[in-house]
């Protein structure tokens, strides 16, 4: 049996580790390189997702000092060969993290490059600041971006963009990013966490458990459509909140019906 993580108790460095009731905001900090992804960050960010597949809660990824990653720790990459490349070391994160139960947002500013940009991808939202410049120039550097983007990038922007990103090395800005929609939203950066949680906020007012089952079947395979659907159906048409949650909208229904010329009373 896995033991509990308990992030409380984590000695985090890559990292920077908030916990609340319904949430973790995970800050990416290694601003001396502009928030390269490292050996030690990816550790930690396994860490968290043990936490998180223990303990499901939405997950809020950002960057201290204005960037979100700059990308690979490049003088780790340097050094890496065939057999580093066949564990996938930072593929098999990223795949951790999209597979968490609960949404993941990851909040942008500045630079989200290389496999700053992969871990973004992994990610259920993408929102950002004016200063996101987000793209793969790993084929610049004599390598893949073998990282989810090879695969994940087509599914998010289409083919033609995604082949201007990763065989030309083509840098979105923030505005050519939400064209499109690799980003939904831009805030002022100061503005970034603060959307980032409101998101999350609206994320928790849904029903927790829908929300884990609709994540996973959104991402099935076609073929397993609709059994899927119809399966993961039956199992919330006998979950108390469904009964609870519907019986307060027809409730609330009645008292509009009840009362048309007190709106407040329908909130």
């Amino acid at each position: 049996m896995t033991a509990a993580v308990d992030l409380a108790t984590e000695v985090f460095s890559a990292l920077k580790v908030e916990e609340r009731h319904d949430r973790v905001v995970v800050l990416l900090n290694r601003p001396e390189v502009k928030n390269a992804i490292d050996q030690q960050m990816v550790d930690e960010l396994h860490t968290v997702c043990g936490a998180l597949e223990q303990n499901p809660k939405v997950l809020i990824i950002a960057g201290v000092d204005g960037v979100f990653a700059s990308g690979a720790d490049i003088a780790q990459l340097r050094e890496r060969r065939r057999d580093d490349a066949l564990q996938g070391i930072n593929s098999t994160i990223f795949v951790r993290i999209a597979k968490l139960p609960m949404p993941v947002i990851a909040a942008l500013d500045g630079y989200c490059l290389g496999g700053g940009a992969e871990l973004s991808y992994a990610a259920d939202f993408r929102i950002g600041t004016p200063n996101v410049r987000i793209g793969n120039p790993e084929t610049g550097l004599g390598i893949l971006a073998a990282a989810g983007a090879s695969w994940r990038l087509k599914e998010l922007v289409g083919e033609p963009l995604a082949k201007q990103i990763l065989l030309a090395g083509l840098v979105l800005g923030a505005e050519e990013a939400r064209a499109a929609n690799l980003i939904t939203e831009i805030h002022d950066p100061a503005d970034l966490l603060a959307a980032a949680h409101s998101l999350a906020d609206r994320i928790g007012r849904q029903d927790p458990l829908a929300i884990r089952i609709t994540k996973s079947v959104f991402h099935a395979p076609a073929e397993a459509h609709p059994l899927i659907d119809q399966l993961a159906q039956g199992i919330l048409f006998e979950s108390q909140a469904k009964f609870d949650r519907m019986q307060a909208f027809l409730d609330r229904s009645a008292r509009k019906k009840a009362n048309p010329a007190n709106p407040a009373d329908g909130k």
